[in-house]
């Protein structure tokens, strides 16, 4: 599998998976079905866009627009169900998988584009949190990016993690397991122990 399949089916992967987590947020919060759709659209798309589009491509969903099905099965699977239930540890795994995937794809995107060490990192880390921010924000609720579990050191520590393990020519299968599992690992810890960064104390 050269590297622009293996972006493109860790896009797949990770478009699903932050389609249907945005698809429960956002029903949960009584949108109608375009607004769960529009939710679930910019969740899952737009970390990649953003990715794309720093480094000249185009979005992927216009390279590949098998992704725009990921989110319409994730959309109808939604709102097929009769009742709206709680966001719980399910789909908070779900949600976690789809960071990891999509920060794994990202810094591996970065890197074929030979985008430096830092570039990478940074484009690793936009491209695991952007849809979780857009779509936190569309719901109204406050972005779990800015205040709690540690979702974008996650998406760093494992960024960072990819561009160290490429550079000393770990195979490429191996690199995104050990990067994958960083940011899974460091996101399940922090909803587990509580963790976040520091915080400004209010007087």
């Amino acid at each position: 599998m050269d590297a622009t399949d293996f972006v493109t089916a860790l896009d797949m992967l990770a478009t699903f998976a932050f389609a249907l987590v945005a698809s429960r947020i956002a029903a949960g919060k009584g949108l109608d079905f375009g607004g769960i759709a529009l939710v679930a659209a910019v969740a899952s798309l737009a970390g990649g866009t953003l990715r794309n589009l720093f480094t000249g491509e185009r979005p992927p969903w216009l390279l590949n627009p098998w992704l725009l099905l990921a989110v319409l099965v994730a959309v109808v699977f939604t709102i097929s169900q009769r009742e709206i239930k709680q966001v719980g540890r399910l789909v908070l795994s779900l949600d976690t998988f789809g960071l990891a995937v999509a920060t794994v794809s990202s810094a591996n995107f970065a890197v074929s584009a030979h985008s430096g060490f830092v570039g990478s990192m940074m484009l690793g880390l936009i491209g695991g949190v952007t849809g979780g921010l857009l779509r936190d924000v569309l719901c109204q609720v406050e972005p779990v990016l800015l205040h709690r579990e540690t979702i974008g050191t996650a998406c760093l520590i494992g960024a960072f993690a990819y561009v160290v393990l490429e550079r000393v020519n770990v195979a490429d299968p191996i690199t995104a397991v050990i990067s994958g599992l960083i940011v899974i690992l460091v996101r399940e810890l922090s909803i587990k122990f509580d963790w976040h960064l520091p915080k400004m104390k209010r007087i």
